[in-house]
């Protein structure tokens, strides 16, 4: 499956694939923005490579989840409207306004005017009600993951069981939360590097790793852990508001 990636910032990703035009978790604010909630106060740092009327005709949005500003803003709210928008559940619900809820391994066929992709949901684990995705063309057995935020775990393995990964967008950051403990809430590099070796993922291409506040590792830190688990070589870094081309095309070993 051809598939470019232009990397807008933190975890939105223009996806261009099977024909179709994807965006995930859109955050479009300017930074740097405060976002209080509550006891928690996030805050942004750099500001999108790309604008919303930079972006192209959309066929979906894929939202990992509703609930943090990191990962769907005011901007990005903003795009939602009279979309198809792929999310949680639980995400669906408050939405509303015909948002598709998806359990963990529930798929949903989309269909474009240049295409058709098999999305399937993936479990995730994060500071509340989080899915990925797998993304596949139609007689393509090569899927496309996007990890969402979340921690590696056990039940991440099942992924690689269940399906031929051929390229990972994973999100990174180590980002912790002190409200939530001092655990990580997403994937650190040591944790993606296990993730990569469990899907048997040809390319890597990290996000999710910089532009906030709470994110306490960085593009050194992931590559260190890559370069230790001798996993480096599947790195693919894209440059912000680049589009990029990426090999989705047969697992590693």
């Amino acid at each position: 499956m051809k598939t470019t990636l232009t990397y807008i910032g933190t975890a939105t990703v223009l996806i261009e694939a099977g024909g179709l035009n994807l965006l995930t978790d859109p955050a479009f604010d300017h930074a740097p923005t405060e976002y209080p909630t509550g006891p928690v106060t996030l805050r942004s740092l750099v500001g999108p490579a790309l604008a919303p009327q930079d972006l192209p005709a959309l066929d979906a949005i894929l939202l990992s989840h509703d609930e943090h500003p990191d990962n769907l803003d005011a901007a990005g709210r903003a795009l939602l409207a009279g979309r198809t928008v792929l999310t949680t559940v639980s995400g669906a619900r408050r939405l509303g306004d015909g948002a598709i809820g998806l359990a963990p391994w529930e798929a949903r066929e989309l269909t474009g005017d240049r295409g058709t992709l098999l999305v399937t949901a993936t479990p995730g684990r994060h500071a509340g009600d989080v899915i990925g995705f797998l993304l596949r063309a139609p007689g393509d057995d090569d899927a496309l993951y996007i990890s969402g935020d979340t921690v590696y775990h056990d039940e991440l393995d099942d992924i690689g069981r269940r399906y031929s990964v051929g390229a990972a967008v994973l999100h990174f950051g180590a980002a912790v939360v002190p409200y939530f403990g001092e655990d990580y809430i997403t994937m650190d590099g040591a944790q993606g590097a296990l993730l990569t070796r469990a899907l048997g993922a040809r390319t890597v291409v990290p996000v999710h790793y910089d532009a906030w506040d709470h994110f306490t590792q960085g593009r050194e830190g992931i590559t260190e852990a890559f370069t230790h688990a001798q996993l480096d070589d599947r790195l693919q870094w894209a440059e912000r508001g680049v589009p990029t081309v990426i090999d989705t095309s047969g697992p590693s070993a």
